[in-house]
């Protein structure tokens, strides 16, 4: 064997354990995640107010915009659209079951500019704060492909019970 035929083994060899652990990282991730699910399926008689085409980024602890969650079936990047209804709001991404988010599960919405996967301009992200469980509240990063993000925003903020808890501080 050439010095070169073992310089490309050892490359292959390293690649191989990046990617398996890479693969044994996120599979930990899912399991630790697990916990949080986030609500499927649309109400009965929810009227659609609006629909905005947007593409799903992340969604992270609150907060803490570089620390993924992997809740199921928010694990992923994807396109889709984002309904607003008069009851909350409904995520269809693009092969995946619509999440819905009740108005008492909305803790808040802004624009954000950073996430994890992603940066853009200033406030070019859409961030909406909502309930997991009783006792978590997690943020999910929406990026608009058909509007701007204050109208999404002002539409969003309409929906937010009163009780306002501080969240999105």
């Amino acid at each position: 064997m050439s010095m070169r035929d073992i310089a490309v083994a050892i490359t292959i060899a390293l690649a191989v354990i990046a990617l398996l652990a890479m693969l044994f990282a996120w599979r930990r991730r899912l399991r630790r995640d697990s916990v949080y699910t986030a609500p499927l399926g649309v109400p009965e008689h929810a009227e659609v107010a609006s629909r905005y085409e947007v593409l799903y980024v992340s969604t992270t602890r609150h907060d803490q915009p570089l620390e993924r969650l992997a809740i199921k079936p928010l694990a992923y990047r994807a396109r889709g659209e984002l309904a607003v209804t008069d009851r909350g709001i409904a995520l269809c991404l693009d092969g995946s079951p619509t999440v819905f988010l009740s108005k008492d599960r909305l803790e808040g919405a802004d624009r954000a500019t950073v996430t994890i996967d992603r940066v853009v301009e200033p406030g070019g992200l859409i961030r909406i704060a909502w309930r997991a469980d009783a006792d978590t509240i997690v943020d999910s990063y929406l990026r608009s492909a058909t509007s701007t993000p204050d109208t999404v925003i002002s539409e969003l903020r309409r929906l937010i019970p009163a009780h306002d808890s501080g969240a999105m501080s």
